[in-house]
């Protein structure tokens, strides 16, 4: 027996809407499935798919999972991704090298200093 990672699943309180914007952060293709689920389309090595799945309750508590992106040049990143549509938030990170932004349902996710 044996397991693949396969896809992230996303609950979203619009999907539509957190899937077209991910596919714009990523850069990834976006579609819609038979179940009519958002899915963003990973390339090659770049990991599993991502799934965003409609619930009708929003996003109350920090995530217990988060994703972390390593950037080429972290500000630019940021300033990107911030003019998409995110923002700071403090979830008690105090100075430190990354940066932690939410997604527009708040969902947070950081940016991590580029690699030397």
């Amino acid at each position: 027996m044996s397991l693949r990672f396969d896809e992230i699943c996303i609950d979203a309180h619009d999907a539509t809407m957190l899937g077209s914007w991910w596919s714009k952060v990523l850069g990834w293709p976006r579609h819609v499935d038979d179940d009519g689920d958002v899915v963003l389309d990973a390339p090659p090595g770049a990991g599993p798919n991502w799934l965003f799945l409609a619930v009708p309750d929003a996003k109350v508590v920090k995530n217990r999972i988060h994703f972390d992106f390593r950037p080429d040049d972290q500000r630019a990143e940021v300033l990107r991704v911030i003019g998409l549509g995110a923002r700071h938030v403090d979830i008690g990170q105090g100075d430190s090298s990354w940066v932690v932004l939410a997604d527009p349902e708040g969902n947070e996710f950081c940016i991590l200093a580029a690699e030397d």
